[in-house]
């Protein structure tokens, strides 16, 4: 499959996921007041006012927050890292995008993480593991993964996922103290099928929206990569520092594991699979890679 071919699928599949994950939890929302009160208008609105208000909240957050939270140091100055500063200024250039704020991590296990709901206000870590374990091409090739991040506004879409799956375990919560105080007092217009179906929704909604947020995260790593191999010709490079990064079996110290997702790799090193893996297989990724 060529590099082009696979951008447009993986974008077209994330626009068919996030429309699905908008109307899941409007569909939360109008489960928790019909279960309760016979009607479903009230329930899509507060799903609109959480989910809306919840993204506005997560996408203000600052970049900074997560560097502190993974311990990234910033890179201030050429001088600090010369081959890696201008990995990330050609990147950026060939991807049309302001230069990325540049952080390293002092950890032994090798990875890298981009942040930034914009390309006006991307950032890009390191693992020294990752510096010492790679040569200058595969180094490059991780960047420019990064760079298709935030070229690819992926990480606004992780944070719009967090953001409602946050809205939807609220509602759940909603829904449950509703369901207890209220004991499904509707209008007696409730049907009987729609009533187990709604009940089944709410319980299952955090598990579903779970599911979902992982499935973006999947399917944006494999746009990342094809993007990658777009902006660096050398998508080979990508696949040996994917096949040497997952080989590492320590985790990342200082990885946080609410910021796990973002990372290139797994930081964790749990090796679910599967609806539950916020990373695609390493497998899955190299071969496709490679077919490029």
């Amino acid at each position: 499959m060529n590099r082009l071919k696979q951008i447009r699928q993986n974008k077209t599949k994330t626009v068919f996921i996030v429309t699905g994950f908008v109307i899941f939890v409007l569909l939360v929302g109008a489960a928790i007041t019909y279960f309760t009160t016979g009607e479903i208008f009230t329930g899509i609105m507060i799903a609109i006012v959480l989910g809306g208000g919840y993204t506005l909240m997560m996408i203000m957050s600052s970049t900074n927050v997560v560097m502190r939270m993974n311990h990234a140091h910033e890179v201030k100055d050429r001088s600090e890292n010369i081959p890696l500063w201008e990995a990330v200024d050609n990147m950026a250039m060939v991807a049309r995008i302001p230069r990325p704020r540049l952080f390293i991590i002092k950890d032994p296990s090798p990875n890298a993480f981009a942040t930034g709901t914009s390309p006006k206000n991307g950032a890009v870590a390191v693992t020294t593991g990752l510096l010492d374990t790679l040569n200058n091409e595969e180094v490059e090739g991780v960047i420019a993964h990064e760079v298709a991040h935030i070229q690819n506004y992926d990480i606004r879409l992780s944070t719009i996922a967090v953001a409602l799956v946050s809205a939807v375990a609220i509602l759940t919560d909603i829904g449950m103290r509703m369901m207890i105080f209220n004991r499904g007092g509707g209008n007696n217009k409730q049907h009987p099928l729609m009533l187990i179906v709604a009940l089944v929704l709410i319980i299952l909604a955090p598990v579903i929206a779970t599911m979902i947020q992982l499935a973006i995260s999947r399917n944006r790593e494999y746009l990342a990569d094809a993007s990658a191999a777009e902006l660096t010709r050398n998508p080979h490079a990508l696949a040996s520092a994917l096949r040497k990064i997952t080989g590492v079996e320590r985790p990342v110290q200082e990885a946080s594991g609410t910021s796990a997702s973002l990372y290139f790799a797994d930081p964790l090193k749990k090796k679910v699979a599967g609806l539950f893996s916020s990373h695609p297989p390493p497998k899955n990724r190299i071969e496709r890679l490679q077919n490029m």
